[in-house]
């Protein structure tokens, strides 16, 4: 791998979290008691992620389409557009419901993923972007996990089981492209974090700015997955 990319992994990577900053102090304080279950500070942070997760994995997934070298990568940008649009909409409807703020822009080192990506051309794009979601969306997975056995909200639990589908459908479109260095994404995935809170967490909305929505491809033939109830 390139220099710039493997300073982007290893200094910026966070394990067990999806690019973003938890916000809350103390994750399993409760804030709000809506009809759906107690929503506590890491379920809200948890929706949050989700949508952060999808503003920076859904434009790698369009760049995918163009830049990619083989019908493999190619195919997995299919599955992160569509995948992540999907999984907004849930993610948008569950934050509609439990009076959660959204962003409309990735966190600081998640634009920075973007960005490097989009400076990659050819079979280092190729292997950058497998590499890099690889390695995010591994992680993901244990943050999935530990608010799908903790959360008390259902509407949240929901929102885990629709995040594990698409999570683990990822990874298998990834390994696919037979571009997955399993070393290296491990080493990616234990990194100690080095950003401050700032750069890891996703821009409030502006009062103002309409709500950015994620849509599917237009001749898409993946299942958009059941509504979150």
């Amino acid at each position: 791998m390139g220099g710039a990319l493997s300073l982007t992994l290893g200094s910026l990577l966070y394990p067990a979290v999806l690019g973003v900053q938890k916000v809350g102090s103390a994750p399993e304080r409760v804030i709000a008691t809506p009809a759906t279950g107690p929503l506590t500070e890491a379920d809200r942070d948890f929706v949050v992620e989700v949508r952060s997760a999808g503003l920076w994995e859904y434009p790698v997934g369009q760049m995918a389409l163009r830049k990619g070298t083989t019908k493999a990568v190619r195919t997995a940008g299919e599955h992160l557009i569509d995948g992540r649009a999907s999984l907004d909409a849930a993610s948008r409807e569950v934050a509609g419901r439990l009076d959660i703020a959204l962003p409309n822009r990735p966190s600081p080192q998640q634009r920075g993923f973007v960005a490097t990506l989009k400076a990659d051309t050819g079979k280092k794009f190729d292997t950058d972007m497998v590499t890099l979601l690889r390695a995010v969306d591994g992680q993901a997975l244990s943050t999935i996990a530990s608010v799908r056995t903790t959360t008390r909200n259902s509407l949240v639990r929901a929102l885990a089981d629709r995040a594990n589908d698409t999570d683990l459908d990822h990874l298998t479109v990834l390994e696919k492209t037979g571009l997955v260095d399993f070393g290296q994404v491990l080493s990616q995935e234990t990194t100690a974090p080095t950003l401050p809170a700032q750069d890891m967490t996703p821009p409030p909305p502006a009062a103002t700015q309409p709500q950015v929505v994620l849509t599917p491809q237009a001749n898409s033939t993946l299942s958009p997955g059941p509504s979150v109830g």
